[in-house]
């Protein structure tokens, strides 16, 4: 394989305690990398760095890994603006609005739903984004939710079964049958697709019995399960994801202590979404307090057409920083190899030896300089499994 050294980096965030200033970024400065094919060969300062094949002068950037999206929902048509105008105006944001995505995307053409996902991909790669999770949930029938993951399995291999986002409004008068079906026949039909299975556990979605059998039909099926838990109030979704061994608790914004301390204790990551927070004008999650308790925190965008329209993880960085109570370091170390950690993965999130060659340049000094320098377009350059591709 060809190998490439791109050397002139300014800093260069490994998220590997063992390497650099030892800090949980293992931060080099004046850094090189070596790419042999989509792998990461060597790391280290740039004055040490053994020959290559070919090189790149990153021209005194940052070089950070690539951002792991972990929770999205892009399999969708339609718009909201409507809802979101309602909103900032002065209506409080409900579960409900899910029904209007799903009337557009019953709707809407294979075609259509996969150019969708290809322009929001997009959009996240240009903006430093190499690993992303995307689910189903729009659709609430058999055919819509198999064919949303089919479609989501053609652009990523990180793909979410959520039949149980809202109950369908064609189950409205019996949510039992709606919960059967979501763990029957859409099940049957789902699993194929999908490496994971989810759940909106929350009032006006399923409660935590309800949840709890989704669930766990899914993990009978080979799916492992992720939870939508403690969004808009208080309830059972977050020690429900610990008690199952959930990959990740998602939202996570109203916590008890004992919730807290369910996830420190386990090992289900809190992933952060401040999108969903800034665009429904919310409570913000703590994550001051799950940090200093010990919780392994993702960020990421929860990218969707209702509460978080961004694709953006340099914004979702910022406001992390801003209204979060996360340091700059925690922001980017949860963006990358927290994202990783909430999909289970060893192989991203981290520019390491033998990590998958992964990463984004930042036309910065520092990675600091994205939350420094909110809405600033500072990805330059995209590499992801060895390729340039931004």
């Amino acid at each position: 394989m060809t190998t490439t050294l791109i050397t002139n980096i300014s800093t260069l965030v490994t998220n590997d305690p063992t390497l650099g200033d030892g800090s949980p970024l293992g931060l080099i400065k004046d850094a090189a990398l070596i790419l042999d094919g989509d792998q990461v060969a060597w790391v280290g300062p740039a004055a040490g760095a053994p020959a290559a094949d070919r090189s790149f002068d990153a021209e005194g950037r940052t070089v950070v890994p690539g951002f792991v999206d972990s929770h999205s929902h892009l399999v969708f048509a339609g718009d909201r603006t409507a809802e979101f105008n309602a909103r900032m105006s002065g209506q409080p944001y409900k579960a409900g609005g899910i029904r209007t995505t799903v009337a557009a995307t019953r709707a809407a053409s294979d075609a259509e739903l996969s150019a969708n996902v290809a322009r929001y991909l997009g959009e996240a790669l240009r903006q430093g984004t190499t690993t992303f999770e995307t689910k189903s949930g729009y659709g609430l029938t058999v055919e819509d939710e198999a064919r949303a993951l089919r479609i989501a399995a053609e652009h990523t291999d990180e793909v979410t079964y959520l039949g149980a986002h809202i109950v369908s409004p064609d189950y409205a008068d019996d949510p039992a049958a709606y919960v059967d079906l979501v763990t029957g026949e859409m099940l049957d039909a789902c699993a194929p697709y999908a490496r994971w299975v989810d759940v909106f556990c929350e009032k006006g979605a399923f409660d935590g019995d309800q949840a709890r059998a989704i669930l766990t039909a899914g993990k009978a099926k080979g799916l492992h399960p992720r939870v939508h838990a403690n969004q808009l109030t208080y309830g059972p979704g977050v020690q429900l994801a610990v008690e199952l061994d959930a990959a990740s608790a998602d939202h996570c914004t109203h916590l008890t202590d004992a919730d807290v301390d369910a996830l420190a204790n386990g090992s289900t990551v809190a992933t952060l979404l401040p999108g969903a927070e800034f665009s429904t004008r919310a409570e913000w999650p703590n994550a001051r307090r799950l940090l200093d308790a010990g919780v392994t925190v993702a960020l990421s965008t929860d990218c969707n057409p209702g509460s978080s329209f961004t694709s953006s993880v340099p914004f979702c960085i910022a406001l992390a920083v801003r209204d979060m109570g996360m340091t700059p370091d925690e922001a980017v170390w949860s963006a990358t190899a927290g994202g990783a950690a909430a999909l289970r993965r060893t192989d991203i999130g981290r520019l390491t030896v033998g990590a998958r060659a992964d990463l984004t340049v930042l036309d910065a000094p520092s990675h600091v300089h994205l939350a420094y320098r909110p809405g600033v377009p500072l990805v330059t350059e995209v590499w992801r499994a060895g390729a340039r591709v931004v």
